[in-house]
């Protein structure tokens, strides 16, 4: 499938076209693989699942056409499994319908003066990876989700033996998942096409003693296939076996450590959103008007790097045919960028209140604005449906003077270690920054400087202001591991994050099945 053929061409005929002024045409051909992972000892399963998989192809075309009063009018349509001419011809039919003057649209995008950085960056492997290989990549997590419970040394004090440890009711759940994507993009302003491709691998599995009503996660991602490991399953069986005999803990503030999936799911639904032009240009981020201030403690720094090597979300262009690269987002504590797509930078420098809206110029603002975010994700890969939103891509997280995980606990001394937490989301709308979320596993009572008892899941819900948080960190470790959060289009690097006053309410009883 030449999909640089495809964008040429249809480039060519449409641009012939009565009426168009500039026209982008953007292919793409996404495929997504994935085998469920069902094994439970005390009831017959077949371990690992059948292969599936979803493809989808197509053409998006975004035009610009002269308007009957002298005003242009700005269109988008697309055409699913038809890379022709004639596709192009009949997506680009549905723009016109689709076409209304929109008085904020500048320009197509343009380009920015930067060379690409990531070239050839995918593994060939990886995309054209068989049934086979699939089903083995199965069977490595669940087989080392099965030895983290064998070698349990608590599980074996339970129970005198294997037929015995195998009615505790051990279970393990997940799925592996191979995405693949291939794009090409040509424009007026940009005529020579350009391609990408990209794909990675991600593996996330729950783990359960169900006798004794304890679970675990774990999880991992790669982009090349000989680097997948049965890292979540040992994680996830490790996990459940920890959280025997969880205990509850009282309505309160604690000072608490934030693991990385903590921190990912922080960043995707609050700190990432409100570090985005969009969100400026809408005054609906709780940094508003702060660029170039303090908004976190000076031992945070956060920054989006879409072209660093080895990195899940790495791409090598964004789907505006941009290059990708690196956006300073919190340096030192400061907020000195934001992640932004070609549409919401030219808004936001010509905004009337844009000095408002940012607390600096917006001409003085350029470097800060600068659109390497621009992609079409709609939950299975680089859409030829869409147009363009901003969407981050590897989310970096940094502390000064990092420590180990050890030494952050002993550092802590009396409160919670967070490991796992879902449905976080703003309250109040994201400018006030208040937020909540449940603790629903892989977390832990801080007694003394150390682990002291698992905490029982789904017993407490935190609620707080991500901005009170963010100035309230007092540590992080040194690891930080790629961590993808249900719904999202970035993967984010993160350490556990130590914060302190943050408010914790308990759950009442009837709570605690829910998952």
């Amino acid at each position: 499938m030449d999909l640089t053929r495809a964008v040429r061409e249809a480039l060519a005929r449409l641009s012939a076209r009565p009426g168009v002024l500039e026209v982008e045409v953007f292919a793409a051909f996404n495929r997504s693989l994935l085998t469920r992972l069902n094994y439970t000892s005390h009831i017959p399963c077949n371990g690992v699942e059948e292969p599936k998989s979803t493809e989808i192809s197509g053409l998006g075309v975004h035009a610009v056409f002269d308007g009957p009063d002298g005003r242009p009018l700005v269109g988008f349509g697309s055409e699913p499994s038809d890379l022709t001419p004639d596709g192009a011809l009949r997506a680009l039919d549905k723009a016109r319908q689709a076409a209304v003057h929109d008085p904020e649209f500048r320009s197509l995008p343009r380009p920015i003066g930067a060379p690409r950085a990531l070239l050839d960056y995918h593994d060939p492997r990886l995309m054209e990876v068989s049934d086979g290989e699939l089903v083995e990549a199965g069977w490595k997590v669940v087989a080392g989700g099965l030895r983290g419970f064998m070698a349990s040394s608590r599980l074996a004090d339970l129970v005198p033996g294997e037929a015995e440890l195998k009615r505790l009711g051990l279970i393990l759940g997940g799925d592996v998942s191979i995405l693949q994507e291939r794009i090409a993009i040509a424009s007026t302003a940009m005529p020579e096409p350009q391609a990408d491709d990209s794909t990675f691998m991600s593996a996330f599995l729950t783990g359960m003693v169900e006798a004794r009503d304890a679970k675990g996660s774990g999880w991992s991602i790669c982009t090349r296939l000989e680097h997948f490991t049965d890292e979540a399953g040992g994680e996830a069986a490790a996990n459940a076996v920890a959280a025997i005999d969880g205990e509850r803990v009282s309505t309160g503030d604690y000072t608490v450590i934030f693991g990385p999936q903590p921190v990912a799911d922080l960043c995707n639904n609050l700190i990432v959103p409100s570090c985005q032009a969009g969100s400026f240009y809408a005054s609906s981020t709780p940094f508003l008007g702060r660029l170039g201030q303090p908004v976190a403690a000076r031992a945070l720094t956060i920054y989006d790097h879409g072209a660093m090597p080895g990195l899940a979300g790495s791409r090598g262009i964004t789907c505006e045919g941009l290059p990708t690269g690196r956006t300073d987002l919190i340096r030192d504590g400061v907020l000195v960028g934001l992640l932004s797509h070609w549409y919401d930078t030219q808004r936001l420098r010509h905004d009337p209140r844009g000095r408002e809206k940012l607390g600096v110029d917006p001409a003085a603002a350029a470097a800060a604005l600068t659109p390497r975010n621009g992609f079409r994700y709609d939950g299975s890969g680089r859409s030829f449906e869409t147009t363009p939103g901003t969407s981050a891509s590897n989310v970096i997280v940094e502390g000064a003077d990092p420590v180990s995980l050890e030494q952050l606990v002993a550092r802590v001394r009396d409160g919670l270690y967070v490991g796992r937490i879902w449905y976080t989301y703003p309250i109040n709308g994201l400018r006030a920054g208040d937020f909540t979320c449940t603790v629903v596993g892989d977390s832990f009572i801080i007694r003394d400087g150390r682990i002291a008892a698992p905490l029982k899941a789904n017993t407490i819900r935190i609620n707080d202001n991500v901005t009170r948080l963010l100035g309230a960190i007092v540590g992080t470790t040194k690891d930080a591991k790629g961590t993808m959060v249900w719904g999202a289009d970035e993967i984010v690097y993160a350490p556990a994050i130590a914060v302190t006053g943050v408010h914790a309410n308990a759950i009442a009883g009837f709570m605690e099945g829910l998952a």
